[in-house]
């Protein structure tokens, strides 16, 4: 059996799906055609069927690519600051730090106190940040090195995980 890294079924992955789609296109195209009543339909170079065939066995192949990358994301670890993941933790803590930096990075470049318009004619009102702006700043920035290290981590791992795949008629 044929072997694939992670790192190349995750890329697969995205080439069979855009080839089921592709295929779903042809479905449509194929399965009607217009002609003037009484007539005989025009000759098909791919009918139904055959496409309909194609779709099944990418489907498949789609299926089991999908059931070893869950099993590989699964039972393979990676080591990220003195803790060893299973990769699809990995892909969550890395996830969440990015968004961890996104909603610091909102909060870092907000202003300490800011004069609200409209709220009374005699007294003046303003927004007060609760925080420290610098301090979430330098904390996103934190967040997000985190996050590309964790995902480099990942990535280096996908390409030494092999999986039981074939993937020739693909690539």
């Amino acid at each position: 059996m044929e072997k694939i890294s992670l790192a190349e079924a995750v890329k697969l992955k995205s080439v069979l799906a855009k080839r089921i789609h592709e295929l779903e296109e042809e479905m449509d195209r194929v399965a009607f055609a217009e002609v003037e009543k009484g007539s005989k339909p025009p000759k098909q170079e791919r009918p139904l069927s055959i496409v309909e065939a194609e779709i099944d066995e990418i489907r498949k192949d789609f299926r089991l690519l999908d059931k070893l990358m869950y099993r590989a994301n699964y039972e393979n670890e990676v080591d990220f600051n003195g803790d060893s993941l299973t990769i699809v933790e990995a892909i969550e803590l890395a996830t969440q730090l990015r968004a961890k930096a996104r909603k610091f990075k909102g909060f870092g470049t907000a202003v300490k106190e800011s004069p609200l318009y409209g709220y009374g004619d005699s007294v003046p009102i303003v927004r007060m940040a609760m925080f420290d702006p610098e301090e979430y700043r330098v904390k996103a920035v934190e967040a997000e090195r985190l996050a590309n290290r964790l995902s480099n981590a990942i990535n280096t791992k996908n390409y030494s995980v092999m999986l039981d795949f074939d993937a020739e008629k693909y690539f």
